[in-house]
């Protein structure tokens, strides 16, 4: 009977990322052959993933990256059932590697198909769910290109933000990383009020109707309040008109400008666990 050696263990080790016993049971299983003790610990994966599909992977960690000129950016969420496994080393590293390799692909599915060491990204969270023993996947995958961006991650890891300048000018970085932050503690509806959907408009309007006409205001002079109080909706709810949170005496556009007057936030993209 084949009985691994220490090297030959640390080496499936390296190449997989499971555990020292799971891997000395696969060299076992397979007599020493790499390839099949690579696929045996796949094909566990398989299992575990097919008996936890119907789990609720709620939990995880939400990681923004960009390229190397600031221009392209991607938000993914890599999702597990529970904090523990959420808040652990090598779970966050893997996270961020995939979140790095994210930012090449235009949309979750060309990314999930994509090569990553050996194997593509779904094939390695289903191993991944077979080593941890919880449902691992990808949640959230949010994309962004512009002239500059800037990310904010979250303490945590459970939201993240990136932003869009108009222009990599003096201060954008600073700029970018702080109008994301507004974007992730916020969480704004939209990037102005042309931005927001007639469906949310109409919505707000109706609301604010009825509960205008039940405090018996004159039919008359409810249009006008009205425009008052969409005003003060897009205040509250659209990212350029909000108050900074650095500095509430002035909106996210005045202080966008405040660096540089020609500056402007072009758009954003936001993904958190919940």
């Amino acid at each position: 009977m084949y009985t691994p050696v220490a090297a030959d263990v640390a080496k499936l080790r390296n190449i997989t990322g499971a555990g020292m016993m799971d891997c000395k049971k696969a060299l076992v299983e397979a007599d020493g052959d790499f390839d099949k003790a690579i696929e045996n610990l796949r094909k566990k994966g398989q299992k575990v993933a097919a008996n936890r599909a119907d789990r609720d992977s709620h939990e995880g960690a939400v990681i923004a990256k960009l390229n190397e000129d600031n221009t392209m950016g991607t938000i993914i969420a890599l999702n597990c059932e529970t904090d523990f496994v959420a808040k652990n080393e090598s779970f966050v590293e893997l996270a961020h590697e995939l979140a790095q390799q994210a930012v090449a692909y235009a949309n979750k599915e060309e990314f999930l198909a994509s090569d990553f060491h050996g194997v593509t990204v779904a094939d390695k969270l289903i191993e991944q769910t077979g080593l941890i023993g919880e449902k691992i996947e990808i949640g959230a995958f949010e994309r962004i290109e512009g002239p500059f961006l800037g990310a904010y991650i979250h303490a945590g890891n459970k939201i993240a933000a990136i932003s869009s300048l108009s222009a990599n000018v003096d201060g954008a970085a600073e700029v970018a990383k702080s109008v994301s932050m507004q974007v992730a503690a916020m969480k704004p509806l939209a990037l102005d009020e042309t931005m927001v959907s007639q469906e949310t408009i109409d919505k707000e309007l109706d609301i604010e109707r009825e509960l205008l006409t039940k405090e018996g205001k004159p039919a008359n002079i409810i249009d006008n309040i009205l425009k008052g109080k969409m005003q003060k909706f897009y205040k509250d709810n659209t990212l350029v008109h909000q108050a900074f949170i650095k500095d509430s005496g002035v909106s996210v556009a005045d202080y966008v400008k405040s660096v540089n007057s020609d500056l402007k936030v072009l758009g954003y993209v936001r993904a958190s666990l919940t």
